[in-house]
């Protein structure tokens, strides 16, 4: 799946994610009005609202972006309902062709780790049959536990060639308070990137492992650093836009090939409508405002490396 993310980056030109992380607060209200009078003021409600949303910026988006990264928190929220909008997303985006990051953050061991990668990512078997469940591409990885919660993924992944992104160094602002930690003068971060660049040599796909790194936006010399320390790994960028992060910091998470990096996008993109630059296209045409966004998130990274 690592080639076909690539590959599908070099094609549109458009090394971004879109991160679908909704919030019933950021679904337009005609939206919200026609699912609460067909479920009511209920999870269903809830669930077929931001089902819905996302279907909506999907359609709108899907021939000018790779991938997309919903965030299964926001699903949770909702209970089993969003649950099932979780799925419907993923199935839906998938049909479009898109490439699909769940942004699931496990981090467990044993055989608890495999069953979250089977669940995700790995096939699970029910009596003669054989399913996948939330049948993501990719999905983000906690690895604090060490290789006893990392490797049961790695192994189901290789099963079905799908991938995994590992947190190395979030954009949070209070991340520092462990990752920054030094252990005998190196960053704990650095150590990480280490480790998951050995992760990555043991299931490498055409240039680049299946195995990522998640490397904040907000933190450009560290990504600089670690760029270095992975040249095989693909990274995986939060925190452009909403964040801070902005797009001429961003060129070190590059390789020379213009590629190695895709930046994620969330609230920047999905809530367009609600900020000022595109309040002209008002809540009917969210998702207008939406693929407006993204082309100029497009044009402000290519840009910028363009001129790195």
């Amino acid at each position: 799946m690592i080639n076909q993310l690539v590959k599908e980056i070099t094609n549109k030109k458009a090394p971004i994610v879109v991160g679908l992380d909704p919030m019933l607060s950021y679904v337009p209200e005609f939206i919200r009005k026609k699912a609460f009078e067909e479920y009511g003021e209920t999870l269903e409600g809830a669930g077929e609202a931001i089902w819905q949303y996302n279907k909506g910026i999907v359609d709108a988006v899907s021939d000018l972006i790779p991938a997309v990264k919903p965030q299964i928190a926001m699903y949770e929220q909702f209970g089993v309902p969003g649950l099932v909008a979780y799925q419907k997303t993923v199935d839906y985006c998938k049909e479009k062709g898109l490439v699909v990051i769940g942004d699931i953050k496990r981090g467990d061991i044993g055989s608890t780790s495999k069953a979250y990668a089977i669940g995700h990512v790995g096939k699970t078997v029910v009596g003669s049959k054989t399913y996948s469940g939330f049948n993501e591409d990719f999905v983000t990885v906690n690895p604090y536990l060490g290789s006893d919660g990392v490797q049961p993924f790695i192994d189901v992944c290789k099963e079905t060639k799908k991938g995994i992104f590992v947190l190395v160094k979030t954009s949070n602002p209070s991340s520092g308070e462990f990752q920054d930690q030094k252990i005998d003068g190196i960053p704990l971060y650095e150590l990480v990137g280490k480790k998951v660049a050995q992760w990555g040599e043991s299931f490498m796909g055409d240039s680049y492992s299946y195995v990522g790194a998640v490397v904040g936006a907000t933190y450009p010399e560290m990504g600089k650093v670690l760029r270095k320390l992975m040249p095989k790994t693909y990274i995986l960028v939060p925190g452009y836009g909403a964040q801070g992060g902005k797009a001429e910091d961003l060129v070190h998470y590059f390789n020379k090939d213009g590629l190695g990096a895709i930046v994620n996008s969330s609230r920047g993109i999905i809530c367009a409508y609600q900020q000022e630059k595109y309040a002209s296209y008002g809540e009917t045409a969210y998702a207008d405002a939406s693929r407006q966004a993204v082309i100029d998130m497009r044009d402000d990274i290519m840009g910028a490396l363009v001129g790195k």
